[in-house]
């Protein structure tokens, strides 16, 4: 198995996390690799991969207007940020335990010993790393609020 799964999800949390308008860094250019056939399980992971990003797209509008709805108050735009996690935290909790079966088949599957270590190791920070990401958005909500009340008013 390539490790293309794990960009694509590392990706995915870098996509997530600055959710509150922040700007990610620009991922790094892969080398191009000549492309190995895909197994069935692969392509149903990407497919739940791509709906997951999809899902978390969604999200975003919701929290910049939970950010800008709470008018300045921290406890009111944490309360609002809180109540539209709790609408997304089923689907980021069912994409981490499928990326993390995933990485199970994969590891009971392989023969190389390199690769399994290699797999181990993803899971074991891909799936906490995802399930974080309403804790990083959290942790971005002060700021994001304290830098909407120091935006100069626009004049309507």
């Amino acid at each position: 198995m390539s490790l293309r799964l794990v960009l694509a999800a590392t990706a995915t949390l870098a996509f997530a996390a600055p959710a509150l308008a922040q700007e990610a860094p620009a991922a790094a250019p892969q080398a191009a690799a000549p492309a190995a056939p895909k197994s069935a399980e692969e392509l149903a992971m990407e497919a739940k991969a791509q709906a997951f990003e999809a899902r978390m797209a969604q999200m975003q509008p919701e929290l910049e207007a939970a950010v800008r709805g709470s008018g300045g108050d921290q406890t009111k735009g944490l309360a609002d940020v809180n109540a539209v996690l709790a609408r997304y935290q089923p689907d980021i909790e069912a994409f981490a335990t499928a990326v993390e079966g995933f990485f199970d088949s994969q590891i009971a599957a392989s023969t190389d010993e390199a690769a399994k270590q290699q797999m181990t190791a993803a899971r074991a920070q891909v799936g906490p790393a995802l399930r974080g990401i309403p804790d990083q958005i959290r942790a971005g909500v002060p700021q994001a609020i304290a830098s909407l009340n120091a935006a100069p008013a626009t004049p309507q």
